[in-house]
């Protein structure tokens, strides 16, 4: 059976861009601009306050994944009031050493990496789509196990620690995702995993993509009458089941297009279209271009 969260993250390819370590002690504050792409914050030692735009601040401690999806202008700071020191995320994307605030002697109050997520393959707006504009994770031995393993590879930056980071932040990233799924997440697909009849039915839908689905089959995957399982799913995903569909198969073959380079008559059969043309009327229409065009556009 398919597992559509571990598609979505094949689909996304996420890796880390830059990490850079932040630490404070005493009275401190930084206030980062506006960054537009998904990005993390992991607290290694101690705890601080994080206020993001738009929202309440909150109480972030060792152990804690917050995550981004598009990174409005936040501050991170101490319990004191301070002075904040503005930073652009643009301009320090490239300095990986540690950043110290507050009194520079001793030991620190709080360390933590914040950084950003690189998507070699999808539009990262899918990630956006399925998450809430704030994701704080705590409380999870996996995760913290992960965070302890971040805070090594950073400290000790041994051969191939640009590998191990990228695959350890993209691990917590799923956490993160999973920790959504209890009913935190915008309508979408992370939501519909949580219903467990509605669960049921997006795994078949994910495990057999290129079958002529129909209402009533996937209605009867999550044990639910056509009219119970039509409204529950448009509800709790966002969209109606066939424009879902509708929507993951042109993810895909935007996908296949672009990083597996086959013909569109090969990629029309992979996501359940029998005829090329219907699968190009279908493709042009959804993504604003022919599905030859969109594999020539990806090779520029």
């Amino acid at each position: 059976m398919g597992d559509p969260l571990t598609e979505v993250v094949q689909l996304l390819q996420p890796r880390a861009v830059f990490a850079n370590p932040i630490s404070g002690k005493g009275s401190w504050s930084v206030r980062f601009s506006e960054y537009g792409n998904p990005g993390f914050c992991i607290v290694l030692e101690g705890r601080c306050q994080l206020a993001v735009d738009g929202h309440e601040a909150i109480t972030i401690a060792a152990g804690d994944f917050v995550l981004l999806p598009t990174t409005p202008a936040f501050t991170i700071s101490s319990f004191e009031p301070a002075m904040p020191v503005h930073v652009d995320p643009n301009a320090s994307a490239a300095d990986t050493r540690e950043r110290r605030y507050g009194d520079p002697h001793g030991a620190p109050d709080m360390r933590s990496l914040g950084g950003a997520f690189l998507f070699d393959a999808a539009d990262p707006k899918l990630l956006v789509s399925l998450l809430p504009r704030v994701v704080h994770v705590r409380g999870s031995t996996r995760l913290a196990r992960l965070v302890g393993m971040v805070g090594e590879e950073v400290a000790e930056r041994q051969p191939g620690h640009e590998f191990m980071l990228s695959r350890l932040v993209s691990m917590m990233l799923v956490e993160a995702m999973r920790a959504t799924t209890a009913g935190g997440a915008p309508p979408g697909l992370l939501r519909g995993l949580g219903d467990e009849r509605l669960a049921a039915a997006l795994v078949r839908l994910h495990a057999e993509v290129d079958r002529d689905w129909t209402i009533a089959e996937l209605a009867a995957a999550a044990a639910l009458s056509r009219s119970a399982f039509f409204d529950r799913f448009t509800r709790t995903v966002g969209v109606a089941p066939m424009e879902y569909l509708l929507a993951w198969r042109m993810a895909l073959a935007k996908e296949l297009l672009r990083r597996d380079g086959l013909g569109v008559s090969e990629v029309a059969g992979r996501v359940g279209y029998g005829s090329t043309s219907t699968f190009s009327t279908a493709f042009s229409r959804h993504v604003g271009q022919s599905p030859s065009r969109y594999a020539r556009s990806r090779d520029d």
